[in-house]
């Protein structure tokens, strides 16, 4: 195996290190050294790449050439993220990544927690119509069989949760099938693996709807070496976990007993970055069926090195963040509001770094406003953000790659302790 290239990882416990700049990877790498986890050192999502403005030859080329500097000779991994479309797959495909993302969130349908008995028999005898489950009807599939998931617990669908699962899911299992061929025909006569994520949701994924999912992906033939659902608590950008850790543990104990009879594959943490009070949890409960997925937080720690470097920048930073928030906010779920950042200014912040880089209210304003920044934004002299923020960067490239060493060695070793 040529290790400079990226390759499949298969059931290892593994990390993805997203790298919004291509400037992250000795820190990502140094980190990883200290830690029996498989890496993914090229990671990237289409909505990333729209908003960095880079191609994913140049995501994978900045983790080729972080891998060769240290002559890595151990296996590693390359996710194109979050794909929703043929060209997502072919556009990542050719540029020889290895881990497939599926993201069928447009074809779920959140209302079905909310829809009558009535509604819910529509839309199944529509699904039925329109072949979504090859000429079968949902019952005869799945209702009242009972699924023997571990000695600790059995599953079997009542009528209304079978069809709460079929229309939530039953599209998106049909687009993951579909997805999962556009892959196989782009990745012909090499190896590839395929991921399957559900966590961008507005509801939690039951372990019924897991359970349905699986059962669905396995009739289709559809392999998959992990599997994110929506976990139960807020899995906020750039901040910890925010709910019971008793309910979460409990609810991961019933998953990963899912994942191990179906599969077995991986469960995957999305938004993953900064969960420190359930990583040992999830170490724990999953062993080595574990994937944790992260990105923004190495973009805030690039920003710790711009604010201990270059305040000023950092200080344009801010303020350009603070402007863009009410429209970049759009598609995130947070806690921070329009309101608490009009309430803003310097003079009111103590502490900078803390606030902004410790705190969830200013780690959040700068983490959804990052394609802004890296876009759009200009310093008051004209200089671009982006242009700025690489050179302070390449200037002190030793500090950037300690600070990310030691954020992700605290990701990492609070994972290993479970």
């Amino acid at each position: 195996m040529n290790s400079q290239n990226p390759t499949v990882l298969g059931l290892k416990k593994s990390f993805g290190f997203g790298d919004r700049l291509g400037l992250a990877g000795p820190g990502h790498i140094a980190a990883n050294e200290k830690f029996d986890f498989a890496g993914i050192f090229a990671q990237q999502s289409i909505r990333e790449l729209d908003r960095t403005r880079r191609t994913a030859e140049e995501v994978m080329s900045a983790a080729q050439k972080s891998l060769a500097a240290v002559e890595n000779d151990k296996p590693w991994g390359a996710d194109a993220d979050h794909l929703k479309t043929a060209e997502d797959v072919r556009r990542m495909a050719n540029a020889g990544y290895t881990f497939f993302t599926i993201d069928p969130s447009d074809y779920v349908v959140n209302e079905a927690n909310q829809m009558s008995q009535n509604e819910l028999q529509e839309t199944v005898s529509r699904q039925e119509s329109a072949g979504i489950y090859d000429g079968e009807s949902l019952e005869s599939l799945y209702l009242e069989k009972n699924y023997e998931i571990s000695n600790e617990f059995d599953l079997c669908f009542t009528r209304e949760r079978l069809m709460r699962a079929g229309v939530k899911y039953g599209e998106a299992v049909n687009h993951m099938e579909k997805m999962a061929k556009h892959i196989s025909r782009e990745c012909a006569g090499r190896l590839y693996e395929i991921e399957v994520s559900v966590d961008e949701t507005e509801t939690p994924t039951t372990t019924l709807e897991h359970l349905f999912i699986a059962l669905e992906l396995k009739r289709r033939g559809v392999a998959v070496i992990s599997l994110a659902p929506r976990f139960v608590g807020d899995f906020e950008k750039g901040v910890d976990f925010k709910g019971s850790l008793q309910l979460f543990e409990e609810t991961l104990k019933e998953h990963i007993a899912i994942a191990k009879k179906m599969g077995p594959y991986k469960l995957s943490l999305h938004s993953g970055s900064d969960k420190f009070s359930i990583y040992p949890i999830f170490g724990r409960v999953c062993g080595e069926l574990l994937h944790v997925k992260t990105a923004g937080t190495s973009y805030l720690e690039a920003l710790r090195v711009i604010l201990r470097e270059d305040l000023p920048l950092f200080k344009e930073i801010t303020c350009y963040s603070a402007g863009r928030f009410p429209v970049d906010k759009a598609t995130y779920h947070l806690s921070v509001t329009d309101e608490d950042v009009l309430q803003l200014g310097h003079e009111k912040i103590e502490n900078l770094e803390d606030f902004y880089l410790n705190q969830n209210k200013g780690r959040q304003i700068l983490h959804v406003t990052f394609g802004s920044v890296l876009t759009d934004g200009k310093r008051e002299n004209g200089q671009a953000f982006k242009e700025a923020i690489l050179e302070n960067l390449e200037r002190h490239s030793n500090l950037h790659k300690e600070v990310l060493e030691a954020h992700f060695s605290k990701h990492l070793e609070l994972l290993g302790k479970g």
